[in-house]
């Protein structure tokens, strides 16, 4: 037989109410009671059921991931980050992917939050960065967390993970420049994401300070696809100035990139050197292995659920706008440039 929750009060000897507070990690708890509560969970391996708490009162314990990302381990990473911090606040997560560009977009958002009677929402890009949707949010009073690309502190409108993806493309155009390479051209991801121009602008910022005119020339338009990096990569190794270098917006155009290098024959890394972005497996299963910026999407993730929780039952963090700048990680992609 399971154990319930009227097991774990006469096991701790106190009332259902109060250990259903401390479930739910309410702040009103003593110290002392909160601890024999959860002693009592631990020696009879209670679980709580949310679906059932959801249905038992008005308040929800369901948050929802809302996404429309190409990159599947983009969206796996963050899957897994958040759900990892809700079996760990007894919370049900909601998967919900859906179009960005569709027309009835925020009735879909609507029609989602109402139906499975969420208390929040996780928002990545490129939804995250659309002031449509966060004002449906705010209409319909749900708690929501932003995870996007800034190195700027943004407004207060709700908790936020900023992602510095400006200060990580200029470390890793700042490395390739230290190789020796001058010519660098550059693949850009989706323009609907504000990701895309934080690292160009971080580009073209460490090649300015290193004395380097910016050539629009070598900075082609893509998505954040593997047949972008192919694209993209066949153009520039038949530009007139062709580069040294190439910095790829991700690690999936990355890989496209060294794929269609080695289609024309170019040696990667002697002939040219080619970096990513996210530390994504596409980094680690070529060859060579991709040099790029390592950027820990489980622990973004699990950061933003614990600040959106917060805010669900009302307790304040320090911190409700976090920043994480991914770290240069230099692989076998990258050498110095031929003189």
């Amino acid at each position: 037989m399971s154990v319930t929750i009227n097991d774990v009060a006469r096991h701790a000897g106190v009332s259902i109410k109060t250990v259903s507070r401390v479930i739910n990690k309410e702040s009103s708890v003593r110290a002392a009671t909160k601890e024999k509560v959860e002693a009592a969970v631990k020696e009879l391996h209670y679980q709580p059921n949310a679906a059932a708490r959801n249905l038992a009162g008005s308040k929800s314990f369901s948050i929802a991931f809302i996404y429309d990302n190409p990159n599947a381990y983009y969206v796996i990473d963050m899957q897994n980050g958040i759900l990892q911090e809700c079996r760990k606040q007894n919370f049900e997560l909601v998967i919900h992917p859906c179009n960005s560009k569709a027309d009835d977009i925020l009735d879909e958002i609507s029609n989602m939050i109402r139906h499975s009677r969420i208390s929040g929402v996780v928002l990545t890009p490129p939804f995250s960065e659309m002031p449509e949707v966060i004002g449906r949010l705010n209409e319909l009073g749900v708690n929501f967390v932003r995870i996007f690309s800034g190195h700027d502190r943004p407004d207060g409108i709700s908790p936020c993970i900023m992602v510095n993806d400006f200060d990580a493309a200029f470390a890793i155009t700042e490395h390739l420049i230290e190789l020796g390479h001058k010519n660098i051209g550059f693949i850009s991801g989706g323009k609907e994401h504000k990701s895309t121009f934080e690292r160009i602008e971080g580009y073209k910022l460490a090649l300015t300070e290193r004395g380097i005119n910016v050539d629009d020339s070598l900075i082609i338009d893509g998505e954040y696809s593997f047949d972008s990096g192919v694209n993209g990569a066949s153009e520039l190794l038949n530009h007139p100035q062709k580069p040294t270098a190439i910095f790829s917006c991700n690690d999936e155009i990355a890989a496209g990139a060294l794929f269609a290098s080695r289609l024309a024959n170019v040696a990667i890394p002697e002939e040219l050197s080619i970096v990513g972005f996210e530390n994504s497996p596409f980094s680690r299963q070529t060859w060579p292995k991709i040099t790029t910026a390592d950027q820990p999407n489980q622990t973004i993730a699990q950061n933003a659920t614990t600040l959106l929780i917060n805010e669900i039952r009302k307790q304040k963090s320090p911190d409700i706008c976090r920043q994480f700048t991914p770290t240069l990680l230099v692989r076998d992609s990258t050498s110095k440039a031929k003189l």
